[in-house]
């Protein structure tokens, strides 16, 4: 089965054309393009902002003139996160999407499903000639996955609607009326460089094979992080043997829990021999605390050339000292909704730099704007100790829940009357453009929803078939059922 076969065919007809455009976050100039050519071709009503969004609006059908505007809105950039074994440019080519059993996922790469199932429904509808719909504003964002400038960009008056639907969840059956703010710390080591020892055997540890996944929406899972795993080897190897570090990497997006990880160390010849059994038997370790959730972690020890230079040690032990010490995980879970996590951060990064710099990158997120900042601050000061240059990101707002939401009366209301249950009403953790549109925006009206995701932000990002269908038809039964003004 191919994705043109499955249910609906509007939906699916558009994320196919969505999946064969290149769009990279501060990319997306191919993907402007399409949507450029679509309005044209279905003679809907476009404009872009200075920023690169776009708003198309669609009239009301027949009958529902006196309905109030919704606005649906989509971000238009993906995650490109690939498998090293894969071989694939994110600029040109298109996502190879699989149907694999009740899920879709795409080969090898991440899938673009956040957001470009979004993407394809706001199509669908603008397309489509038999939906009941009061008048729609459809807006498509740049760049919300590395920055969200598009969203921090929109002027005020870009858009008319007095209800937003953000299409950015990832649980079928869940409605979000709040979302967590997020900062990112980012820490700047200097070096000069070394040479190195002729007479050290130089060896290359790999950390590969975690899940990885979404900073946000499953921090609280417990994955495994790669830069933490690499370290704590470090630490450890440390304690036993006199070492030089060459090079370290790890990880990639600020968003995304670490994959993999890879460090270039020399020991001297007598000591390789106790760095292979201290790695062994910590893999063993690791393997056994993360057999639940990242069961094919796999820790690698392989000989390699002489590097040309080196750090210092000084350096070394600063850089694996802080980074050990970084805090990563669930920082604390919210008191007013059971089960939401309050306050995070990860460790995204570690990568050598340009002019002799190693760059380490991380994000915070907390629903308390107070508790984001102090989070920041605590990464922060575990850097300053070492003798790094820190620096935060602007940052973005959280969007504090509404109990009182009209929108979410009716969202609710519809989804009882479809399904014959209820739908969960929820914060995410995970980070949402909405509290950006609320700055420029106040008197919005909002709620997410989505299909179901998994594995965001990795190459096991996958959508669950059946749940595409089931957001389907909930979002078009709210969009009938809104009252009129």
């Amino acid at each position: 089965m191919n994705i043109t076969d499955l249910k609906p065919e509007i939906v699916w007809k558009f994320f196919h054309q969505v999946t064969q455009v290149p769009r990279p976050s501060k990319k997306e100039g191919k993907m402007i393009e399409y949507l450029e050519s679509f309005a044209k071709e279905y003679h809907v009503a476009i404009k872009k902002d200075a920023a690169g969004n776009i708003l198309m609006s669609k009239p009301a059908t027949p009958g529902k003139e006196n309905l109030p505007t919704v606005i649906l809105q989509s971000h238009m950039d993906m995650v490109c996160e690939k498998n090293n074994a894969t071989v694939h440019d994110f600029e040109n080519d298109p996502i190879e999407t699989i149907v694999d059993g009740e899920w879709l996922r795409a080969n090898g790469t991440t899938l673009g499903a956040d957001n470009g199932i979004g993407v394809a429904a706001e199509l669908a509808l603008l397309a489509s000639e038999d939906i009941e719909h009061g008048p729609i504003e459809c807006l498509f964002t740049v760049d919300e996955e590395t920055g969200l400038t598009g969203a921090k960009a929109l002027q005020e008056g870009f858009m008319s609607g007095e209800i937003l639907l953000n299409l950015d969840s990832e649980d079928e059956g869940e409605i979000f009326m709040g979302c967590a703010g997020g900062k990112d710390t980012q820490a700047i080591f200097h070096y000069e460089p070394q040479p190195t020892d002729p007479n050290l055997v130089y060896l290359t540890i790999d950390i590969k094979g975690l899940n990885g996944g979404h900073s946000g929406g499953e921090i609280h899972k417990g994955l495994g992080n790669a830069n933490k795993i690499l370290v704590r080897y470090l630490y450890i190897l440390g304690t036993q043997v006199d070492f030089t570090l060459c090079s370290i990497n790890g990880g990639n997006l600020r968003n995304a829990i670490a994959r993999e990880a890879q460090a270039v160390i020399g020991v001297a010849s007598k000591d390789k021999e106790t760095a292979r059994v201290l790695l062994n038997n910590y893999a063993a370790e690791v393997e056994n605390e993360l057999k639940h959730v990242d069961p094919n972690v796999r820790i690698t020890m392989e000989s390699t050339d002489q590097p040309a230079s080196c750090i210092s040690s000084e350096l070394r032990d600063k850089l694996i000292w802080s980074l050990h010490a970084c805090p990563h995980g669930v920082i604390g879970m919210s008191h007013d909704i059971e089960g939401l996590v309050e306050t995070s951060t990860n460790l995204a990064s570690v990568k050598m730099g340009p002019d002799n710099t190693i760059i380490v990158g991380t994000s915070q997120r907390s629903s308390i704007e107070s508790y984001k900042n102090m989070i920041a601050n605590q990464v922060a000061s575990t850097f300053k100790l070492a003798g790094a240059e820190v620096r935060h990101g602007d940052g973005y707002p959280g969007w504090a829940p509404n109990p009182n939401s009209q929108i979410l009366k009716v969202a609710q209301e519809s989804y009882k009357r479809l399904f014959n249950k209820e739908a969960k009403i929820m914060a995410i953790h995970a980070g949402l453009e909405c509290g950006l549109f609320l700055e420029k925006y106040p008197h919005l009206d909002m709620i997410s929803f989505g299909p179901t995701l998994r594995d965001v932000h990795s190459p096991n990002e996958r959508i669950q078939i059946e749940t595409v269908g089931l957001w389907w038809n909930h979002l078009l039964e709210l969009l009938k059922s809104l009252p009129a003004k």
